[in-house]
């Protein structure tokens, strides 16, 4: 958590933000969201899955910084029983009201929102590196080992507890049908190249399971 923490800061710092104890508890806030209990994939695990990708492939961002921010905001309100986009959207605006409270400029804080509210569909304007960055990220579990990726469909299961096993599948169809009818799960080519397959064969898997002749 101490690496978190001080990853925030840095983050926050390099948008703009003061550098004092105000950034300090925002950063607490956020973690304490991750860290809610009804969480099992949407946790802290995930967030330094995905802030890891983002500095790896840093260079391949106009403005990381801000996809960093974008990053420790995209879930930071999950609600398994929200409609639609509705945790998109209020994790955009937590974005844009907590960043704009330790001195963001405005600009940097209406690009973090842009980029959270992109999660929402993983759709990525062709010319949009920085959206490109957070939603590959965002997406990189789909390409994880099986096992792994078991274990990630596994715990979305646990989140969705309160959904009847025949809902919950045909939900999560859904899900993946429109994962496996973008045009591609990853756009920046040294990440499309190592997981656009893997990620599709899991995704295959899995919709082969819930729609298999034991669900029906």
């Amino acid at each position: 958590m101490a690496d978190l923490r001080e990853r925030w800061r840095a983050a926050a710092h390099a948008a703009g933000a003061i550098p004092d104890e105000h950034a300090t508890r925002a950063g607490e806030r956020l973690l304490a969201r991750w860290r809610e209990p009804h969480r099992h994939y949407h946790t802290v695990t995930h967030l330094a899955a995905v802030l890891d990708v983002v500095d790896r492939h840093a260079e391949l961002a106009a403005r990381p910084d801000l996809v960093r921010l974008a990053a420790w905001c995209h879930d930071a309100v999950y609600d398994p029983r929200a409609v639609g986009d509705a945790n998109e959207r209020d994790s955009a605006a937590l974005a844009g009201s907590l960043l704009s409270g330790l001195g963001v400029p405005d600009p940097a804080v209406a690009e973090v929102r842009r980029l959270v509210l992109l999660t929402a569909g993983h759709r990525v304007p062709a010319d949009d590196p920085d959206g490109a960055l957070l939603c590959d990220a965002d997406l990189a579990v789909l390409a994880s080992p099986p096992a792994d990726y078991d274990r990630y469909a596994a715990a979305i299961r646990r989140e969705y507890a309160h959904v009847p096993d025949p809902a919950f599948r045909s939900g999560r169809a859904s899900v993946l049908n429109g994962l496996l009818a973008l045009p591609a799960l990853f756009r920046l080519p040294p990440l499309a190249r190592r997981w656009e397959a893997p990620a599709r064969d899991n995704l295959r898997r899995e919709l082969a399971v819930l729609t298999g002749p034991a669900n029906r």
